[in-house]
């Protein structure tokens, strides 16, 4: 459970990053509502999975899902700039927080 509350929160992140870009210096009530509102459920969730889930572990999982998905809706919905550089980038965060999730974790 700890880790699908995670994802979700690593999303909930995309969600206030392009919520807090789209508040205009927080000038817009709506979204920057919004940024209020999936910040604190981000935190919340990170802060749960928290308690199952190694502190370095989890904080790279949720902002590595953030970054992914922020510079993804940059590039799709924003237009920011699209290159063979930048999505190699990309997959390489994801490569990276696959493996921690997948690759074991060592006896010390």
């Amino acid at each position: 459970m700890s880790w699908i509350v995670l994802v979700v929160s690593g999303v909930l992140e995309t969600v206030w990053a392009a919520a807090l870009g789209a508040s205009k210096g927080f000038s817009k009530l709506g979204p920057s509502l919004l940024f209020l509102l999936a910040l604190a459920l981000s935190m919340g969730g990170l802060a749960y999975a928290m308690r199952d889930i190694p502190v370095g572990t989890a904080y790279v999982v949720w902002v590595g899902i953030g970054a992914v998905g922020a510079a993804a809706w940059g590039m799709l919905a924003l237009g920011d700039p699209v290159s063979t550089g930048r999505i190699l980038c990309l997959v390489l965060i994801v490569a990276g927080v696959l493996g921690l999730k997948l690759l074991p974790a060592g006896t010390g």
